[in-house]
């Protein structure tokens, strides 16, 4: 065999400096490819975390929410039972385990006292009444707590509101 230009088994010896830049532009792109999926991954993993907080709070406000009426039938039930007798004994120790459960899921029980003031992001008046002992805006009696779940308001207290003193005649 005889070199020649038209000759397949003939082979240029390669150029090692331009097989080198090729291989490290190669390794570039594969780090760069490599930082991306990474990046990817972790942000998908954020994503999927703070979806299953959100599923599993929702969730958890939906079950308190549906919970609630019960535990304001308990308290109506204790309100028109005779205390010291044992169905008020025993309908006591069920609304405050009640209570209680629901506290250890992160329930908080917002009472609004006589005399406090209204505040519409915490209640809901249902009835506005003259009074000559409370100033306008100060709540006059509470007929339905509010509860907080974390930092969310689950229910506002309903309340009675003073319109304040009723006008001289």
């Amino acid at each position: 065999m005889t070199d020649t230009p038209n000759n397949p088994a003939v082979v240029p010896p390669p150029d090692p400096g331009a097989e080198l830049e090729q291989l490290k532009a190669q390794v570039a792109e594969n780090w760069d490819k490599f930082l991306r999926a990474s990046a990817d991954f972790d942000n998908y993993r954020k994503r999927v975390t703070r979806e299953r907080e959100e599923v599993a709070r929702f969730t958890r406000e939906g079950v308190i929410g549906a919970l609630l009426p019960a535990l304001d039938n308990l308290e109506r039930a204790l309100d028109h039972s005779a205390e010291g007798t044992p169905l008020h004994d025993g309908l006591l120790q069920l609304q405050k385990q009640f209570a209680r459960t629901l506290g250890e899921f992160g329930l908080v029980e917002i009472v609004a006292k006589p005399g406090d003031t209204f505040d519409a992001n915490l209640h809901e008046a249902v009835s506005h009444i003259e009074s000559a002992a409370q100033p306008d805006g100060a709540i006059l009696e509470q007929l339905q707590s509010a509860y907080k779940l974390g930092d969310r308001l689950l229910r506002p207290a309903r309340v009675v509101v003073s319109k304040g003193a009723p006008p001289a005649a």
